[in-house]
């Protein structure tokens, strides 16, 4: 076992869009000056970070929760000026509410989103007729955006590089504890063999689906967490569609995004994208379970379904599919809502454990650790 005899201002276990971005943010904004961060992947950004949507929300999604559609609604003109390079802003977005089996009615969901103040309008007509209007109540024109996960990875890398942010890969924190000299210190494991410590002031536990999976001190999250493996199918949608995107809602009916990172559009469905959940316990490696399930797509399913709504739909070519573990807050199973997790740790004072349920709720936690203070080892 290696143990570096360094102490270093912070590390940073997670190298998806919060690790990274908090990282940086620590680094320039805070002044933190000696930071680490640990990624179990070879590469930034592998994981949930991109195996989802892509979508920037705007609010339309959560007429449920109030608080998760304004968040997104204060969120969005921020990440498009912020992340210009990673945001696709050329197509169209329906949103569609269906006839039968909706928990809002299209009256409802118009009165929604001028309540949050976001933009929408009747769809033209030619739109309207990709519909079946047996099943589909109205169509609405609105303003939402797509990411490109891959631009992301390469403002993060860039960014990591010029603040001089060390990072691991392929290398696994497994173990938090507190020294007997007081600091923090972060067990690394890189192969069966091979572990370090690096000793710390501060910890950022960014691991998304991996939150409570440390030994040691680290006395896990006190909100309850929910893993689902989920699916999404990746497809080359025909021509009338290309340049759309759609949603049917609210309840359980789909999406149809594009994601620009490989030119195709996810296609996902309420009922068929999750495959099978369980709750998060200390233990349980949601990750191990993934890799252990033969990830059969379902998305004969999804297009049967979604053909009945959305008739062109049934000529899309299907690629892939990006199967992922995805975690929400179990107190927000019930309305859709997708609040940030913030918690600090009494029991290891400068641990953190941070989830965000959309990449926009990054400002957020952002925001939580502007009340935050933290001081870098040239200052103490």
């Amino acid at each position: 076992m290696a143990v570096t005899d360094d102490i270093v201002d912070a590390v940073i276990i997670g190298g998806g869009f919060y690790g990274t971005a908090i990282a940086i943010y620590l680094a320039k904004q805070r002044g933190l000056r000696r930071i680490v961060l640990i990624e179990k992947e070879p590469e930034l950004l592998k994981r949930a970070s991109y195996n989802n949507q892509a979508r920037v929300h705007n609010g339309y999604h959560y007429p449920r929760s109030f608080t998760t559609a304004f968040r997104s609604r204060v969120n969005l003109p921020k990440f498009v000026r912020d992340w210009p390079q990673a945001v696709k802003r050329d197509f169209t977005k329906l949103y569609a509410i269906s006839r039968r089996n909706s928990k809002v009615t299209a009256k409802q969901f118009e009165r929604f989103c001028h309540e949050i103040g976001a933009e929408i309008k009747p769809a033209e007509a030619s739109l309207k007729r990709l519909f079946e209007p047996r099943l589909i109540e109205d169509v609405f024109l609105v303003e939402e955006y797509a990411f490109d996960a891959t631009q992301l990875a390469n403002w993060a890398e860039s960014e990591m590089r010029e603040a001089d942010i060390k990072i691991h890969f392929s290398a696994r924190a497994t173990m938090i504890s507190r020294s007997p000299q007081g600091h923090l210190t972060v067990e690394v494991q890189r192969e069966a063999s091979d572990v370090e410590l690096f000793n710390c002031r501060y910890v950022f536990n960014c691991t998304y689906s991996g939150l409570n999976q440390f030994t040691g001190g680290f006395p896990g999250t006190k909100t309850g967490l929910k893993q689902e493996v989920t699916e999404m199918a990746l497809m080359q949608a025909p021509d009338i569609l290309k340049d759309i995107g759609i949603t049917v809602m609210d309840g359980p009916f789909f999406s149809m995004m594009p994601f620009p990172a490989r030119n195709l559009h996810t296609l996902s469905h309420v009922r068929y994208t999750p495959h099978f959940n369980w709750e998060d316990v200390r233990g349980v490696d949601p990750y191990q379970k993934l890799d252990d399930y033969d990830q059969a797509t379902r998305v004969d399913r999804m297009v049967r379904d979604v053909g009945r709504y959305l008739p062109a739909l049934r000529s899309a070519k299907y690629v892939d599919s990006l199967f992922e573990v995805k975690t929400v807050l179990v107190k927000n199973e019930g309305d859709d809502g997708r609040p940030i997790l913030f918690e600090k740790h009494a029991e290891l004072p400068g641990c953190f454990s941070i989830l965000g349920g959309k990449i926009d709720n990054i400002y957020d936690v952002l925001e939580k650790l502007e009340a935050e203070e933290f001081n870098n080892l040239k200052e103490s």
